[in-house]
């Protein structure tokens, strides 16, 4: 499980979970089969006995499902091993094989995967003894336990194709329920392996093929299911919707259990969605009907969390006894351990607030001392490894560093007997803050370089895994890359070694692609990267990188200047007086008179990031600066930077990058332009309010035609999301025009370009494209967004622009950070295309001179407001 990653879910991923699916024997055949639900498992009695059985034994597997349902699964391996021995004497084959299988998923649970591995494997060697029809449904569902073994083991590979197997067995057996199982689990490979599209379309084909299921409660747990797939694929508005039929069916069927687990993966979505006021509400209902009380309190402890988060101290506080006296209840099991743990976290938060009731430290202290207690009387690794570690927290929140210390020691201690990455790298972030605290530098250096390793091992996989909004990216990945960071830049007061700074910015562009995977919920960016410094030494020696870092207390500036090694300065500005400024310059540079005001800010931010090198890059003849951007950074156009007297623009063409180039940059000066330009004048009526017309777009294509001359167009109500799509399949274009509103915001789900028939999502336009790269080898030069803006004060709205540039295979994208006048558009368009046609420049210059046009040309829209807000993103060559 990865709680640590995540609110309380009911299901581990988005499979269909078989840790809660246990296998019995039937009376009235030799098939295994499914008892309960993969989400809540429903005790039947059954009475263990097959047609080879002559003697009457005691129901063991019975007595392990009960046990495996309350999560005391220590205890459920010793029933299972007795149970193998008694049909062992026997002679019961059968017998043994479902035995074997149980004990395996009990393994699983444990941690135990190698042994978990065994059991499966011991009980597949009896199958092929008996490879008959009739046993085919033993096949099917040992199939499924083995892929869900595998994938914990990091075999995804091999469980998917175990996992089509079982669906191709079930096929076989005419098990549409079976087959709609392996499907889902199929979804979570094909996710873990980054093809997040390919997972889409199968959740969209199984979400048709449930529709024509008559109401049960199995198909109100299939719909939960999905629900939960597509909250954790991103489809957050889908996932509602099907969760909201399960709960509609639970209902109608009276079934208290599934109403509750359906209200509880609503409020998980509506989490995710950033609608906390509902969340909280949904697991209100959730624990005030659960018959469970497990469930109920996994509810209550993700409310506490959620009100927590929201600073409404006093409401968590008083849910906090009903909580404390229902764990105190619960019996030990791997459930109920995390339940503490998850409690713990949120109240160690819950600290930072001023008031007698909140707990103290010794009282969270017990509380993981109970999960820990528990976990080794469990057997359960994972578990007491994070019991320890959690332990270690609070003791490094009292500053208590040698016991904190120890404790984290001893959690890593216990999970290098399993394989764990996805924990390991918690408590080697943890204890490299712990030596930072204690001064051993090298040592936390070294530890940070474990967890970002482990952190890069898993990258995938953390994709996958559910999510807490803004806590899993935000409180437990990014910090680990910006503190590593400190510590390599800091580590040496005088100047940072080569091969400090050098891993320094390696960490940052890291940051920047964990960020878009995290942007779009998928490892998107998996090609080989071609260094820059290669770029800017051989093939373009006249641009230098610039990265500038924000740091708690310091901005720290690392250069890259051509065929020199890289150089360091650091500015002793706090994060905070630094987005203040950041923050003033964007409101300001709006308004027409605030001009004195914005260059007096703009310098302020040149003296940080230019004026250090001001000298180096004049007598290194750079004409050409690109940016790896951080934080607020990126919300304002570094383009409008002033020294005194001159614009940064005056001097240099400016690009911004995500530090990592995909593919093999390739001047654009040497290609032939061939544009697809799609345009909107009037957006749909629902969007009238919102977004004004935009008449100048007709003036904006006829110029872009006189200039190039090779141009399809796509006007108003012919630039639809189905006309676009056949163009973008058909045409031999290089370079995508799209003038039409769109937002760009730290939400996948918010991020859209306008069309005829409505917004065209993110997702959905990178799905279109890639369409298009899977029938023409050649590559997207340009992507070119005329009218689009991103979400003000939003930091990761400017790196959901670039991913989506990059997502779509372009090479760069020209887009502006807010929108502008369209008729000051048209004209600097115009030059941008008339500079790349007839002069032959790079992308970077012919941005640059017609930014210089407008400022010189036209007193008009002189203003940085004007032509500032225009960045080219990617490949600037």
């Amino acid at each position: 499980m990865r709680e640590h990653y995540r609110r309380f879910s009911h299901c581990d991923r988005f499979k269909i979970d078989h840790k809660f699916s246990f296998l019995l024997l039937t009376l009235i055949t030799a098939y295994l089969s499914v008892i309960g639900s993969p989400v809540a498992a429903k005790v039947e009695s059954l009475q263990v006995s097959n047609q080879n059985s002559t003697v009457q034994i005691p129901n063991l597997l019975q007595q392990g499902k009960l046990l495996y349902d309350v999560g005391q699964f220590a205890q459920a391996v010793k029933v299972l091993q007795q149970a193998i021995t008694n049909y062992r004497r026997q002679g019961d084959e059968l017998g043994q094989a479902v035995a074997l299988s149980n004990l395996a998923l009990a393994y699983q649970q444990l941690g135990r995967l190698n042994e978990a591995q065994q059991a499966i494997t011991d009980s597949f060697n009896w199958f092929k003894k008996s490879p008959t029809a009739q046993n085919l449904g033993v096949l099917a569902q040992l199939l499924d336990i083995q892929g869900s073994i595998q994938l914990e083991l990091g075999q995804t590979e091999q469980a998917l194709k175990t996992w089509q197997r079982a669906e191709a067995t079930y096929k076989q057996l005419s098990d549409q329920k079976g087959m709609i199982r392996s499907r889902i689990n199929q979804v979570q490979a094909w996710q873990v392996l980054g093809f997040y599209r390919r997972g889409l379309t199968i959740l969209t084909e199984l979400r048709q093929q449930l529709k024509s299921q008559p109401y049960s409660l199995m198909l109100a747990v299939e719909l939960r299911s999905l629900g939960d797939a597509l909250q954790l694929a991103g489809d957050l508005e889908q996932s509602r919707q099907i969760l909201q039929q399960s709960l509609e069916i639970a209902q109608k069927l009276h079934s208290s259990v599934d109403i509750s687990a359906a209200l509880f993966s609503l409020g998980n979505t509506a989490q995710a969605r950033q609608d906390k006021h509902r969340a909280i509400a949904f697991y209100q209902q959730a624990a005030a009907i659960a018959p469970i009380p497990l469930i109920k309190v996994q509810a209550q402890i993700n409310q506490l969390s959620l009100l927590v988060n929201t600073g409404q101290v006093t409401a968590a506080l008083t849910l906090l006894p009903q909580i404390q006296t229902q764990l105190t209840n619960l019996p030990p099991s791997q459930s109920a351990i995390y339940a503490r743990i998850h409690l713990a976290q949120s109240l160690m938060k819950l600290r930072s607030s001023k008031g007698n009731q909140i707990p103290t430290p010794q009282a969270i202290a017990q509380i993981c001392a109970t999960a820990l207690q528990h976990a080794r009387s469990l057997a359960d690794r994972r578990a007491e490894s994070f019991a320890l570690g959690t332990l270690g927290s609070v003791y490094e929140q009292t500053q208590q560093w040698s016991i904190a210390q120890n404790l984290t020691q001893q959690a890593l201690a216990v999970i290098q007997s399993i394989n764990a990455p996805d924990i390991a790298y918690r408590w080697h972030w943890q204890l490299g803050r712990l030596l930072k605290r204690q001064g051993d530098i090298q040592g936390a250096i070294a530890a940070y370089d474990v967890a970002v390793s482990e952190l890069q091992s898993i990258r995938n996989d953390l994709v996958a895994v559910h999510r807490d909004v803004q806590f899993s990216f935000k409180e437990s990945v990014e910090p680990v890359y910006r503190e590593s960071v400190e510590l390599l830049l800091q580590a040496d007061p005088a100047q940072p070694t080569a091969q400090n700074l050098d891993k320094a910015r390696q960490r940052i562009e890291a940051l920047q692609l964990a960020e878009l995977d995290d942007f779009f919920r998928e490892a998107c960016l998996n090609a080989k990267p071609v260094l820059l410094d290669k770029v800017v030494d051989r093939d373009n020696p006249t641009t230098a990188i610039i990265y500038p870092i924000i740091l708690p207390q310091q901005l720290q500036v690392i250069v890259k200047i051509p065929n020199q090694p890289l150089r360091h300065y650091a500015i002793n500005k706090s994060q905070a007086e630094i987005e203040k400024i950041l923050k003033q310059i964007r409101e300001d540079i709006l308004e027409p008179d605030r001009t004195e005001e914005v260059q007096s800010l703009s310098q302020q931010v040149y003296n940080w990031l230019i004026k250090p090198i001001d000298s180096n890059l004049a007598n290194s003849g750079v004409d050409t600066l690109v940016f790896v951007l951080d934080g607020a950074l990126r919300n304002i156009p570094i383009a409008a930077l002033y020294d005194g007297q001159q614009y940064l623009v005056e001097k240099y063409a400016v690009a911004l990058s995500l530090g990592l180039q995909l593919i093999p940059p390739k001047p654009l000066a040497e290609i032939k332009l061939n544009i697809l330009a799609a345009g909107l004048v009037k957006p749909p009526s629902k969007f009238q309010k919102q977004f004004p017309p935009l008449p100048e777009i007709k003036s904006e294509f006829n110029l872009i035609s006189q200039t190039v001359g090779s141009t399809t167009q796509l006007l108003d109500q012919d630039f639809n999301s189905k006309n676009l799509e056949g163009k973008v399949n058909a045409s031999n274009f290089n370079v995508l025009h799209l003038a039409t509103h769109g937002q760009f915001s730290s939400s996948a789900e918010n991020t859209f370009i306008l069309a005829a028939d409505g917004p065209i999502n993110v997702t959905q336009f990178d799905t279109l494209l890639r369409r298009r790269d899977e029938i023409r080898p050649e590559a997207l030069e340009m992507l070119v967004l005329s009218a689009c803006q991103t979400a003000a004060g939003d930091n990761r709205a400017a790196l959901g622009l670039a991913g989506a540039s990059i997502r779509a295979g372009a090479r760069s994208t020209l887009a502006s950070l807010w929108h502008i006048s369209d008729k000051s558009t048209a004209i600097l368009i115009g030059e941008f295309y008339r500079e790349l046609a007839k002069t032959k420049v790079t992308k970077a210059q012919a941005l640059r001179r017609a930014q210089l046009t407008l400022l010189k040309n036209y007193p008009n829209y002189s203003r940085p407001g004007y032509w500032a807000p225009y960045v080219l993103v990617g490949n600037w060559l």
